[in-house]
């Protein structure tokens, strides 16, 4: 059976989810992209975040938030950057509160490396794919993915819990 309701973008919708798919699968995996340790995407993706926005000093929800991942998991990838001495924590002068992190020169060059490692493996390859494409298109493709994110956007609202005291008699 044919899905008729996709039309036109029913090639582009399943080389998309093909895509996601395998991204998916090997997005925690660490591996040697061209680095001399083993890194997973997701942590590579932070790294980069941080690179592109370091004149920001947000904290580490703010980024995460950014990121479109939990806090918890964000404070996972920090730390296990961290061990590998790729990012340090910082404290904004007067406000102990907040973590600011900060890429490691060694976290630099590994990401240097990757970047290279990926561009040539990977997006190199896409970016020639895409060469007929005009430019102008290219915020009218990134606008299609962007309005295809409706997952995380439409969460659930919560009717708040009622705490009762245990081992009291409550009415």
């Amino acid at each position: 059976m044919k899905l008729e309701w996709m039309g036109e973008y029913r090639s582009f919708v399943e080389k998309l989810i093909k895509y996601a798919n395998v991204y998916a699968s090997i997005y925690n995996k660490e591996d040697y992209y061209g680095t001399s340790i083993p890194i997973s995407f997701s942590q590579i993706q932070v790294l980069e975040y941080l690179l592109e926005n370091e004149e920001l000093n947000l904290n580490m929800s703010e980024i995460a938030g950014r990121l479109g991942i939990s806090p918890s998991a964000f404070t996972k990838l920090v730390n296990k950057l961290t061990q590998k001495d790729l990012l340090e924590k910082f404290y904004l002068e007067g406000n102990r509160k907040n973590i600011i992190i900060r890429v490691t020169d060694h976290g630099r060059r590994l990401y240097q490396n990757y970047s290279n490692y990926i561009y040539e493996k990977s997006f190199s390859k896409m970016f020639r794919a895409g060469e007929g494409l005009p430019k102008k298109y290219l915020p009218v493709v990134a606008r299609m993915l962007e309005a295809g994110i409706w997952l995380d956007q439409e969460k659930e609202v919560k009717t708040p819990q009622v705490l009762i005291p245990v081992g009291k008699n409550h009415k």
